[in-house]
This record gives structure tokens, sequence and C-alpha cells, in this order.
């Protein structure tokens, strides 16, 4: 009897800590949504001077690094050694995020850090091109 008992609450217990592991695959899966979004801006400056370069590279620091749903930043300047006919190079400063999904990227679009780094920079913008995709 005690046997059947524990061998009762053993299988119990496994089918218990098997079905909180699909419930947590399942909210991973549904929290990463349709996959993640690779979200890479190229910055044309009207001033194309290294100072101007880095001082918008370190606007993207302060202000878009760190944002809830970020799996990855980084900014930085042109690479000047790639000159090969495949290189763009129609830009001066590129900004490279990955959010976990779409509300984190659609969140930190509205955030206040992004909207104060574009209103102290944009009248340096020659023109800006936005890349997004989802990324597996």
């Amino acid at each position: 009897m005690k046997a059947a008992l524990l061998l009762a609450l053993a299988l119990g217990l496994g089918v218990l800590l098997y079905s909180r592991m699909v419930m947590a695959d399942e909210a991973k899966k549904e929290d990463a949504g349709k996959g993640q979004i690779a979200h890479m801006v190229y910055f044309q400056l009207k001033d194309h001077s290294p100072a101007a370069r880095q001082k918008l590279v370190e606007a993207c620091k302060k202000y878009l690094n760190g944002h809830e749903g970020t799996v990855y930043f980084s900014a930085g300047v042109i690479a000047e050694d790639f000159k090969r006919d495949v290189n763009d190079r129609d830009f001066d400063v590129s900004l490279n995020l990955v959010f976990k999904n779409k509300a984190a990227h659609d969140k930190y679009q509205d955030h206040p850090r992004h909207l104060k780094f574009i209103e102290e920079n944009k009248d340096n913008w020659k023109k800006v091109r936005v890349f997004d995709s989802v990324i597996e």
C-alpha cells in the first residue's frame, strides 16, 4: 500500500514538474513573439567630421542603450578600411539593436530617452535609413 502511494505521488510530482516545464517553454515562445527584431539604423550626417561622428555614437550610448527587452546594442562609425564595390559607404554612424520581440521594439520607439535622442541629434542628420527585420 505504501509503495503504491509513493509511486502515485512520484508520478503526480513528475506530471506536475513536466507541465510546469512545458508552460515555461510556451511562455518563452509567447514572449519572443514571432522572433527577435533586428533594428539597424544608418545615419548620414551633415557634418562628417570624426568629432561629429563620435558625438552621435556617444549620444546613442547615452540614450539608446539599456532599454528593457534589448538583447544586443552597438553603435559605431563607418569602417574606413572597407571600400569594396559591395560596401555601402553612404553613412557615418551605425546603430545596431536587437530586441527580444516586437513589443520590446515598440516600447523602445515611444520611450522618452529615444525621443530625447532624436530631438537632440536630428539637426545634424542628412539622411537616416532604418532596417528592421525578424531574425532567428
